[in-house]
């Protein structure tokens, strides 16, 4: 029971790290029809910007431990979301008219230009966060000894996933949002500015992407410039199985995919744990082809 516990807790904090980058690629697929590949490497990026701040810029040294991660987790969430405002301007806004081929072709090129700036930039060998960066302290859940870190990371993931249920749901930027998903010509008609709208998921999407990369960086510790490879996939498998285009589908799909993946990587192997996730993503789709809580379409009279 110990055992399983400490697992779950494993996939729970992984999973919060995965269902808020999977928000980006929802959210963009909501608005655009689009999947923006260049996404994984924006959480790469928010990893490799926390680690400049937190380390090499000795953050934590001048202000203390906890503040600094609050002001790098802010930073590098401002700074993620000029990226993806970037990216957008850049990337995808020169080709608003053109075929979803073309712009699939430039999200692959802005991946792989994105992942070498960061290779260039940082160079190619792994950093690895201090691991003193955060006292090791266990806490009891059900009476089993966890890490306190998996806890807070979990608890804040679905804190940020919470806020942003709110934005979307209850605010007029959340409003504008879902009538540009619904019909973008009728929110033109109703006097939303749509090419603000997009640009405002580009920068919502790319900014929780970096606060995950900063969170699994104090997490797990080390980061390369090709993780946005298989964590971007991951992400958006995760996007998939919770129903792409849903934001609430996203969350439970990143837990879920987590969770999944943690158990079956402690009970089965840990060498087929990214099969075991892939597995999990056709068993889904074989039972319910449009994810467990799949996008609303409004009807069109």
């Amino acid at each position: 029971m110990e055992f399983f516990i400490q697992q779950l807790i494993n996939g729970l904090a992984v999973g919060g790290i995965y269902a808020l980058i999977a928000l980006g690629y929802t959210m963009v697929y909501g608005v655009l029809k689009l999947i923006n590949f260049a996404h994984g490497e924006l959480f790469t990026l928010g990893a490799y910007l926390g680690f400049t701040l937190l380390v090499s810029w000795g953050l934590a040294g001048t202000v203390g431990v906890g503040p600094a991660i609050l002001i790098c987790m802010g930073l590098v969430m401002l700074l993620s979301a000029l990226a993806g405002h970037v990216l957008e301007r850049a990337a995808y806004r020169p080709l608003r008219k053109s075929g979803r081929l073309s712009a699939v072709v430039s999200a692959l090129g802005a991946s792989i230009f994105l992942q070498n700036a960061i290779m260039l930039i940082w160079g190619a060998k792994g950093l690895a966060y201090p691991a003193d960066l955060l006292p090791r302290v266990m806490i009891s859940i059900a009476g089993q000894p966890v890490p306190l870190i998996r806890v807070v990371v979990f608890v804040s993931s679905l804190l940020v996933m919470l806020g942003l249920y709110f934005l979307i749901n209850r605010t007029r930027i959340g409003m504008a949002i879902r009538a540009s998903a619904i019909d973008q010509g009728a929110a033109k008609l109703m006097g939303i500015d749509v090419r603000q709208v997009i640009a405002i998921v580009f920068m919502i999407g790319p900014a929780l992407g970096g606060l995950a990369g900063v969170m699994f960086g104090i997490c797990y510790g080390q980061i390369t410039f090709t993780m946005g490879q298989i964590y971007g996939l991951k992400a958006f498998t995760a996007a998939i199985i919770g129903g792409i285009g849903n934001i609430p589908g996203a969350m439970l799909g990143g837990i879920l995919l987590g969770v999944i993946e943690a158990l079956g990587a402690a009970y089965i192997s840990m060498s087929w744990k990214d099969a075991i996730t892939f597995f999990a993503l056709i068993l889904i789709l074989v039972i319910r082809p449009t994810g467990i809580l799949p996008e609303r379409v409004a009807e069109k009279l």
